[in-house]
């Protein structure tokens, strides 16, 4: 985090000094965070900045800011549920919601439209627009999120309330809202932040995880390998009530047979050979939050009976003990492999499937959704030029991925990109010369 002094020159008193206006940015988009501190700079602010709520609750404490302005999405909390409980807090900072994200009603502060000039200035702007890179005649099309209105309180609420109600003579924030694709659109309205793409596949994951987020039910989450599985189970723990709490994931597949059982349930002083002290497992870890098992059909026959017992009665033994421990948790499941037919032929207990597949997400492949490639590649070169410069691809390697098959779906672009940013060294464009598939299987 760092907070951009305002420029001043050394004879003022510093008793002005100490009264400069301040404003925290809260963003998980350095970029955006970047341009808007610079634009606000510009304007004699001293500028806060946070990548998170949590980050956010700590700036604000430090530095008591006039105003703060908060993106429309947080990594780590609803960015609704964040700006109420913020005003509560700090009730007379003036906030404003960017991407049209909605927050209790509060006092205006006197230099609100300075703020709002600054705000719609940066979002005017493409994100690489600071970079010194050309522009490519290939056209990459920008994210959803970039398309949003900018909104205060008062009228971001009153355009909402007077669409529920159905008023026909709207002000024109609720027009505004009106107009945009994500109000538009009810599946655009419900795209969870973390999945990248508006395909219409990718539009139904995200409605299931609102769907299924606020409730305890158990979700099994099936997909080929490099989908984002995990990515879905964050999203469903972010949403859920139990985010403030734990989000613990363990892969079924990655641990010895041997050593699974006492890393999910934890074991007792002396259990096993190499077992020097007590330690307690992943489930009891989770208590209150969630627990994901990734590549639960890696797990072994005789650990899932044991698994089905804590899932039946939310009580589990540690390994050694013969105590039972109670232990809240919601659990999230994810496979690449077809469960029911694994279930079927007695590979899998059905019983336990049956418990955990109470709600079933299914995350497409690359290639059942591949009119996102160009919003994918544009969100992978962004995250990978935070710190430098932001590369671009021209046509003919956007075609040349294009007409990949993408075995290892979105993990494989990801990585595929990186190989690609480093070949192309200083160069701002990445070519067809520079995409290379490696030692990818078609």
């Amino acid at each position: 985090m760092q907070a951009v002094p305002v420029p001043a020159s050394n004879t003022t008193p510093a008793t002005a000094r100490s009264h400069q206006r301040v404003v925290l940015v809260v963003s998980a988009d350095h970029s955006f965070r970047q341009r808007l501190s610079e634009t606000l700079s510009g304007l004699r602010w001293q500028v806060a900045e946070a990548a998170s709520g949590a980050e956010a609750w700590s700036e604000a404490e430090e530095t008591r800011p006039e105003a703060i302005i908060v993106d429309s999405w947080l990594p780590d909390l609803d960015s609704a549920e964040f700006l109420i409980d913020f005003r509560t807090q700090f009730p007379e900072t003036d906030l404003i919601a960017a991407g049209g994200a909605l927050e209790t009603e509060g006092p205006r502060g006197p230099y609100r439209q300075e703020l709002l000039y600054a705000l719609r200035s940066c979002q005017d702007t493409d994100t690489a627009a600071w970079n010194t890179a050309p522009a490519l005649e290939t056209p990459m099309a920008r994210p959803v999120a970039d398309t949003l209105p900018i909104l205060d309180a008062e009228e971001a609420f009153s355009a909402i309330r007077q669409a529920e109600v159905g008023v026909e003579s709207r002000p024109a924030a609720a027009q505004r809202v009106a107009a945009t694709p994500l109000a538009s659109d009810p599946l655009l309205a419900d795209r969870v932040p973390e999945l990248i793409g508006v395909a219409p596949n990718m539009l139904e994951v995200s409605r299931r995880i609102r769907l299924v987020a606020g409730r305890t039910t158990p979700v099994l989450i099936e997909g080929p390998t490099g989908s984002g599985k995990e990515l879905v189970a964050e999203a469903l723990h972010r949403l859920s009530t139990r985010s403030r709490k734990a989000f613990v994931a363990i892969n079924c597949a990655a641990i010895p047979e041997a050593l699974l059982e006492a890393e999910l349930f934890g074991h007792t002083r002396g259990a096993f050979t190499g077992a020097v002290q007590g330690r307690i497992g992943r489930i009891e870890s989770a208590d209150g939050g969630t627990l994901f098992l990734d590549e639960i059909g890696e797990m072994p026959l005789g650990l899932q009976s044991k698994l089905l017992r804590f899932v039946e009665c939310g009580e589990l033994q540690r390994v050694g003990d013969n105590e039972t421990i109670k232990v809240d948790v919601r659990i999230i499941a994810a496979t690449h492999r077809p469960l029911a037919q694994r279930a079927g032929t007695g590979e899998f207990r059905s019983d336990l499937y049956y418990r955990l597949a109470v709600f079933l997400i299914r995350t497409p492949s690359l290639a059942e959704h591949i009119q996102d490639l160009p919003i994918l590649v544009d969100h992978f070169l962004e995250k990978m030029g935070r710190e430098t410069p932001v590369k671009r691809v021209d046509e003919g390697a956007l075609s040349k991925l294009g007409a990949h098959g993408w075995p290892g779906n979105v993990r494989e672009l990801a990585h595929v990109l990186e190989r690609a940013v480093i070949l192309a060294g200083d160069s701002p464009v990445l070519t067809a010369r520079e995409i290379d598939f490696g030692l990818s299987i078609n």
